[in-house]
């Protein structure tokens, strides 16, 4: 395999911080010797997130194997994901907030067609729906567990316990048709024909669809890590990932 230099564009609080973190981790181990230092894990996992790149690259380009690969990433990506904030935390921090916006994301997985479970009607494709609440400025502050993409959002949303915590700490929130039925602090469009329409209800409609399309800039943060464009792991792993690109967004722009 050709081995050759390259850069990745994630900004460099985000690597002090996750080679801070893996630090404290080593020293509560007693860990004395690795492969690589904790920068170089750090540096490592920050290319698997925002390049997508495989094992086999990275250990080639790392002088490692992919063994010690999928051990290094997984551990930084879990530490990370212990570190993103609970719903809980998430509510209370934006409780001085006008409002927050809600929505869902698709992020494709490689399934075939038999996986019924992970096929969303809406996007034509294999998927797992992950919700993300942004701030008024289309910053993500939360993103959910991931559930299989046949799970329509307002049935994610109240799985999730969403509506109830956003209710419980009476703050609106702009959503989407998606959530019909939520309830709650849930902020709706009015359905029906545009057509049919009042012309107050039209005005409402486009300062609704003003506000909520922020949320696309934060599930467009999240997906400019490419790992989560394409994910070719196991379902099981895809909570972790989020989570893990999550907390480093917001380590490296507190």
């Amino acid at each position: 395999m050709v081995v050759y230099l390259s850069g990745v564009d994630v900004s460099s609080s985000a690597l002090r911080f996750l080679a801070a973190r893996l630090r404290e981790r080593r020293r509560a181990l007693g860990t004395r010797w690795r492969r690589l230092s904790a920068g170089r894990q750090a540096l490592l996992t920050l290319v698997h997130l925002r390049n997508g790149q495989p094992y086999a690259q990275l250990a080639a380009g790392f002088g490692i194997g992919t063994t010690t690969v999928y051990r290094y990433v997984t551990e930084a990506v879990e530490l990370l994901a212990a570190l993103a904030p609970t719903l809980a935390e998430a509510v209370r921090a934006a409780s001085m907030k006008a409002y927050l916006i809600l929505d869902g994301t698709l992020l494709p997985i490689d399934r075939i067609a038999a996986d019924r479970p992970f096929s969303s009607g809406q996007h034509k494709k294999h998927g797992m729906n992950v919700q993300v609440i942004a701030d008024p400025k289309g910053r993500p502050l939360w993103a959910s567990p991931a559930l299989p993409g046949a799970v329509h959002n307002v049935r994610a949303a109240c799985e999730h316990g969403i509506i109830d915590a956003l209710a419980k700490a009476d703050i609106n929130c702009w959503a989407d048709k998606g959530y019909q039925g939520a309830g709650g602090t849930i902020r709706l469009p009015y359905r029906g024909r545009w057509d049919s329409l009042s012309a107050r209800q039209q005005a409402v409609n486009r300062s609704h669809a003003k506000v909520r399309a922020l949320i696309e800039q934060a599930i467009a943060t999240l997906k400019s890590w490419r790992l989560l464009r394409k994910l070719q792991c196991s379902t099981t792993r895809i909570t972790n990932l989020v989570q893990a690109v999550l907390t480093l967004h917001l380590a490296s722009s507190g």
